[in-house]
Order: C-alpha cells, then structure tokens, then sequence
C-alpha cells in the first residue's frame, strides 16, 4: 500500500504544543506536511501563556526535516492563526482544532468565569478558527477540518458541566459546517479522543494514561484529513490504538393520539411511553429533513383513523404473518429481478430520494412467501400426508394490488388453503395470501399453486375450481420483444430479498435436486418479467399495475438470457418468457393486467407538454400584471423541472428586472436554483402541495440561498386558482 502523503499540504493544529496536538503536528510533518503549531502556552485551566510550548514542538519536527512555524494567538483570536499559515505558506488545507482548557467544579459550584473560559476555547475558538480558513477552503474548492468532541459531551461527567456542554456544541457546530461545506469539498469531522495530555495528565490512573498514548489516535485523525477520505460528518471514537464510529439513532416512536383531529393529554403519553423508549428497531436519521420527513409520513399514517387502537380492524384484530420492509428492501428487490441504471427509466428503482421512487409490484409477493415460509399449513393441508417445504414446488402465481402501497410500512397477511387437489404423483395446494395495513384494509392478494411431491393418492379430486386460471397465449406474432440476460450473480442476489432456499445457491444441494449448478429463483423470472412488461407497456409506471398471473414451467440458470414476447389485448398483455439461448419457454400460460396503456416516448425526448410550462405562463402574467411586487422579492431564481427523474426544461424568474422566460438565467447569476417535477410544481402552484413539506420530504431540492427562496410565497400564491 502506498503512503499517504501530505505533501504541499498546509495544516494548523491548534493546541499542538503538548499532548493530542503535538503527536498530530509531528504526523503530518512527517507525511511531508507544512504545519503551523498554534499554542498559547497556558496552563491546562487557561491560565499564563508562554511560547515555548510551542517553539519547543516546531524545532523537533526542523530537527527531523521537517516543516514549521510557531503561532502564539489565542484561538478566540482564529484569525490571526490563519493569517500565520498565509503569511508563511501562502495557503491552509487542513485545520485541526484541539485547543482546551479544564475548569471542572460540580454543577452548583461553576461560575461565570468557569463557564465563559471553557467555551471561549473549546467552542469560540473552534468557530472562529474554522470561519477564517472557511473562506479561504470555499475559493480552492478544498478543505478538511477537525472538531475535538469527548465522551463527556455525549455521556456528561461529574463536575465538567462547562465542558460536557461546550464538546456537545463542537458535534452540533460541524454538522452544520459539514453541510454548508459539502458542495465545496470542504469536510467537517469529528474526533473523540480519549489520550493522555495535560488535560488528564492526574486525572487518569498511571497505568492507563501510559496506554493512552496521542501517538495511537493521531493516524485516525490524520486518514480523515487526507483527500482520498471521502467521509464527511462522521463522530470518531478513538483510544490506545482503536477506533469507532458514533451515531444518533432513533427509536420508531409512537403515535400520542388516535387521529389528527384529536389533542394529546398526558395520560397518552404515559400510556406509550414504554413504546416510546422502545429501541428495537430503531433508525439512523441523516438529516434533518430526513427526520422531519419519518414524523410527517408518521402523521399521514394517521388519516383520521387509530392506528394502534383494536377499532376499525386495527393490527391488533388481523391474525397472521406481519411482513416489515422499507426502502432499502425495495431496492435490494429491484436490483434482484434485474433493474438498472442502464435501463432507461429505472432510477426510481433504484434510488430511495427519487422523487418517484416506487417499489416493483413483484415485490409485493414477498409478504406472501414469507407468510407461507412460517407457516405449518402444509402439515394439514394435505388428508393422511405429512410435508415440508423441501418437497413443494412452485406452480402458478398470481399478484393482485387492490390498494396503495407505499415505500416502507408493515402489511400483516392471513394465509388460507382453497383447494387440495390430487394429481396422483403428487398434491396441488392453492394458498390464497390476504395481506393488509395494520389498520385493517385489504391492499394486495396473492395466489400460489404449490405442488407437493409424493404426497398424492389420498383419494381426492383431481381438478379444481378455486385456482385463477392462467390463458393461452394469442395465435400470433409477439406485438413486442424484450430481452435482458441475467447476472451469474442473479440468485445469489435475488435471495437477500428472503427466499434464502440452498438450492439456489449451493452446487451440492442443487446437484441433490436434480440440477447441474444452482437455479435461479423462479419468482426472480417473474419479476423479471413483470419489469419489462411495465417498460413497454406503461413507461415504468408501477401505479398502472392491477393483476399478473403465470405458471413456472422450466428452471433458469443464472447468467442465462430472458425473452419475454408481449401481445397486447386492450389493457391486458398476455406474454412467454424463455431463454434465449435455448428457446425453452420458463414461464407460460401468462398475462398482466394494467390499469392503462402508457407508451409515451421518454420524457427527454418530449419537447412539450408539461403542466409547468402553462404554471410559468402564467407567472408571466402575473409578474407583467404586478412588477413591483416581483420586484421586492429581489433575487434570480432558476427552476430545474424533472419527469421521471431527468431534467426536461428550466426556468428563469430574474425578478430583480421582473422578467420571466424558459431558459437559464441570462446575464446574471441565480442566487437560488430549485429542482423540482412536473407534477409537484402543479401541486405546489395549486397550493395542494406545502412548500415546506416537499423540501423536508426531498421533492423540492433547493440550492443556495434556502431564505431567499421563502420571499416567493407572494408571486406563487397567487396561483392557488390554477
């Protein structure tokens, strides 16, 4: 591995003068590094100053080749430690601020002094350090700064409320620095040293303070600061040689009242409040506008109804298999049944902040797999006949989507036997799998034929009535051919969605079953198919979809090629999927059902025809009508309009000149660009959309000045009519 090197790199360690600071001056010098060594010489209190801390660590890296200057201001002063590193180096790269003092007393016993010294160093100093080499990062599109946190700010301590409090701040303070940096390429991360110093020096015990050496946590430090750390916003934990990443995680909560229209007293809350510090379950949150986002989905959930009540056929009423999933379930799916960003239109699979991100409707017959998968009706379903998974195989599906399905949630399904049918060789069972949203409404149906080896001759009824039929195909050429081969990886990756059978994975099972190598999942084919239908026949609208039924004819190896022939009859499409290779036909007896037919060209390719264009016309209007009133807001505004992920059109509102036209801006630089779709600026313009809402919930992407953007309420508002 090669090494990391600093070469030509400015970096200003701040507290370098012992400890901490001096092992991280001495890392980067030898790293080929220029290093400004800030220290005001003080005692651990903040008290008396001296230069010799400092001159004493900058004449031990001259003496191993190194290079450095001395810097003798106080942090609050930042300024002033920058323009050293200017003034010498002509530049800075890295800032790391480790400056610190300790006032400790118990809480009751700090004084105003106490507290105002702590901060002044530790927080202050950090701000007004990193504001004056921030600028200076913005312009050379590069920069790299340290935030020293402690485990006292996140757990507290007896007799450090001054200083718990201030490291605290240091967590919040480069959160926000590592988002306003971002664009720039200007990281902002976090360490949690916990390493011998004159800070702990006779805090510690002998034999542990020898083991916490700064020389062990200095390389954590330095990796972070190197351009090829990509990482932004992180919390390190680091001690004697060992390091790990702190997050804020949170539980799933719960709802205090049982509909929107109803208050909260405190007895619900005492009522949930176990459910409330439950933290199975718990998420990791990465932004604010992520966590605003879960609590308003969260209020949505509730539509008037209660939803963990035993009213209205709550969860709590559905006897059955609960089946939880969320965004990255959906994706994992999609990229299993073979979705791409090669595949025009397909991002929405793949991408959980996709403004119309949407699960494949094949993925809603995972609920009824899993439900099946853990339950015993096989053992009964079957008169005098004992049978277990490893003997069933699957027959026909069929997947009808009955109601609104979102991205994440939970869907409790009930399981029932139709029929049992006896085919002599074996059983043909038709399970039938009703899933639901915890408040009780139907929303999906599966349908599954199963047939289980040798257990027929129980004298049943060989044909039956309760199985949805499949169709034969109409005599004719396909109306459309689609093909994609499959990944030698396909299996392997279609079964993290839950179906985690041997057979599809291990040569020696599938060689047990009958099989040369492992086969691919027949539900993996029938996504497959289900997706290159919807590109065809409903430009990738998933909300299109009603109904598919097939029958499993032939196993699939991965790394084979799916043909999927299409003939379209009015809204349903029949369709056959074989391998291409061989022309053995996999699934048959086949059709999909769709609400209707959408085979629009891709919207990069229109060039016209978008509902925004008519909102802009208006404006237009409105901005000749009134333009003093566009005038006030005074700023330039570009608007990005997207359909199905892809830019198709901009706007400008110059209204510092009151002039509106299609196009970027003119002349002038946007002081705020909005990216936003087609469908969600007509749902904004008709104020059936909150502008607050959509930006929490990534819909409305806004760059530069977010405040500015707040000015045009006014002009938009005035298209509440549209």
């Amino acid at each position: 591995m090669s090494e990391l090197r600093f070469d030509d790199r400015v970096v200003v360690v701040t507290g370098a003068g012992a400890g901490l600071g001096r092992a991280y001056a001495h890392l980067f010098a030898s790293r080929g590094a220029k290093v400004v060594v800030n220290d005001l010489g003080g005692g651990r209190h903040g008290d008396g100053s001296s230069s010799k801390a400092a001159d004493t660590v900058v004449e031990e890296i001259k003496a191993k080749g190194g290079t450095a200057v001395a810097d003798y201001n106080s942090v609050v002063e930042g300024d002033k430690i920058i323009k050293t590193a200017l003034d010498n180096f002509g530049r800075v790269d890295v800032l790391i601020n480790n400056a610190g003092i300790l006032r400790d007393k118990s809480f009751t016993r700090i004084s105003d002094q106490d507290w105002d010294l702590v901060h002044q160093v530790h927080l202050k100093g950090s701000f007004k350090t990193t504001q004056a080499a921030f600028p200076i990062f913005k312009k050379q599109n590069y920069g790299r700064i340290i935030m020293t946190a402690s485990n006292s700010g996140i757990y507290g301590n007896f007799g450090q409320a001054n200083y718990s409090a201030a490291k605290m701040g240091l967590i919040g303070l480069a959160n926000t620095i590592a988002i306003e940096g971002k664009r720039s390429n200007i990281h902002c991360n976090v360490i949690i040293p916990t390493a011998a110093s004159r800070l702990t020096e006779d805090i510690l015990p002998p034999d542990i303070f020898a083991e916490l050496k700064p020389e062990l946590i200095a390389p954590v430090v330095a990796y972070l600061c190197h351009e090829s750390c990509e990482d932004t916003g992180l919390y390190i934990d680091s001690a004697a040689g060992w390091a790990g990443k702190y997050e804020i995680v949170r539980s799933k909560g719960s709802l205090l009242r049982k509909s929107k229209n109803e208050g909260v007293s405190v007895e619900n809350v005492k009522n949930v409040w176990e459910k409330i510090k439950n933290m199975e379950g718990a998420s990791r949150l990465s932004s604010i506008e992520e966590a605003t986002g879960s609590l308003l989905t969260a209020l949505e959930e509730m539509e008037g109804g209660a939803s963990e009540s035993k009213e209205n056929g709550a969860v709590e009423n559905v006897d059955g298999d609960v089946f939880k999933y969320n965004s990255r379930d959906v994706i994992i799916y999609a990229l299993g049944v073979g979705s791409s960003l090669k595949n025009e239109g397909e991002l929405k699979y793949l991408y959980e902040n996709h403004e119309e991100f949407m699960a494949l409707p094949s993925f809603f017959v995972l609920p009824a797999i899993q439900a099946m998968f853990m339950s015993d009706f096989l053992e009964r379903a079957v008169p005098g006949r004992t049978v277990n998974l490893s003997q069933v195989l699957h027959g026909e599906q069929y997947i009808e989507i009955v109601g609104d399905l979102p991205t994440e949630g939970t869907l409790v399904s009930k399981i029932s036997v139709a029929e049992v049918m006896d085919k002599g060789s074996g059983a043909a069972v038709v399970v039938n799998v009703d899933s639901y949203t915890p408040k009780g409404d139907l929303v999906l149906r599966n349908q599954s034929v199963v047939f289980c080896v040798g257990a027929g001759g129980f004298g049943g009824p060989r044909t039956g009535t309760k199985a949805i039929q499949c169709v034969k195909k109409p005599a004719r050429n396909p109306d459309k051919t689609v093909s994609q081969q499959t990944g030698v990886d396909q299996a392997a990756l279609y079964r993290l969605s839950g179906d985690l059978n041997p057979l599809h994975i291990d040569p020696n099972m599938a060689i047990m079953s009958g099989f040369k190598t492992p086969i691919l999942h027949g539900l993996a084919t029938f996504g497959y198919s289900i997706r290159m239908i919807l590109a065809v026949y409903a430009n990738n609208d998933c909300k299109l979809f009603k109904a598919c039924k097939a029958r499993f004819v032939k196993p699939v190896l991965p790394g084979q090629t799916l043909k999927v022939d299409m003939w379209r009859e009015s809204n349903r499409i029949y369709f056959e999927t074989s391998i291409a290779e061989t022309d053995t036909v996999v699934i048959g007896g086949a059709y999909l059902d769709l609400k209707s037919i959408n085979m629009q060209p891709s919207v990069n390719k229109l060039s016209s025809g978008l509902q925004s264009d008519a909102i802009f016309e208006f404006i237009i209007d409105q901005v000749k009508a009134d333009p003093g009133k566009a005038k006030s807001v005074g700023g330039v505004f570009l608007y990005n309009i997207t359909k199905d992920g892809k830019q198709v059109k901009q706007w400008t509102m110059d209204l510092k000149s009151a002039s509106v036209y299609e196009g970027a801006p003119k002349d002038v630089k946007a002081n705020t660009t909005l990216t936003i779709s087609d469908d969600d600026f007509l749902l904004l313009a008709q104020g059936k959309l909150n502008p607050q809402v959509a930006f929490m919930k990534g819909k409305l992407k806004i760059q530069g000045n977010i405040m500015l953007a707040q000015k045009l309420a006014p002009i938009l508002k005035a298209n509440s009519k549209l």
